[in-house]
């Protein structure tokens, strides 16, 4: 058996028409298709202006989020963080988050670790209102 695992993260399913997020984003979970035990990762794209409609927060799990192409706005508890390319920002577990692309979109690949497997997430739908 080999020691690593390789995962185009484009072939990895893209789960937001699922949850009645497409078209405006694409959220690609390649923890389990990457065999990852102690973290995940994930990879975000985002239609311009689109906010994600919910914010949500972890038990354990510390994010660091990295945009690879476009620009993002990223909420954090109370404060507004804004993102261009290759900018990269660590969420701590507690701290409540949510996304949204700039004007020209957004892809974003988020790490978190330890790996979970989510069942310390808690979400909250419309948490970051305007």
């Amino acid at each position: 058996m080999s020691a690593y695992t390789v995962v185009n993260l484009e072939d990895v399913e893209d789960m937001a028409p699922k949850f009645g997020l497409a078209p405006g984003l694409q959220s690609r979970f390649a923890r389990v298709p990457l065999e990852l035990e102690r973290s995940g990762l994930s990879l975000y794209r985002i239609a311009p202006g689109f906010r994600l409609p919910f914010g949500h927060r972890h038990g354990e799990q510390e994010e660091v989020y990295v945009v690879v192409n476009g620009s993002a706005r990223i909420k954090v508890d109370d404060e507004v963080v804004e993102l261009r390319r290759w900018d990269a920002l660590r969420v701590p577990g507690p701290a409540w988050r949510a996304f949204e692309a700039g004007p020209e979109g957004a892809e974003l690949l988020a790490f978190g670790a330890p790996n979970t497997q989510n069942k310390d997430a808690e979400m909250d739908p419309g948490w970051w209102q305007d």
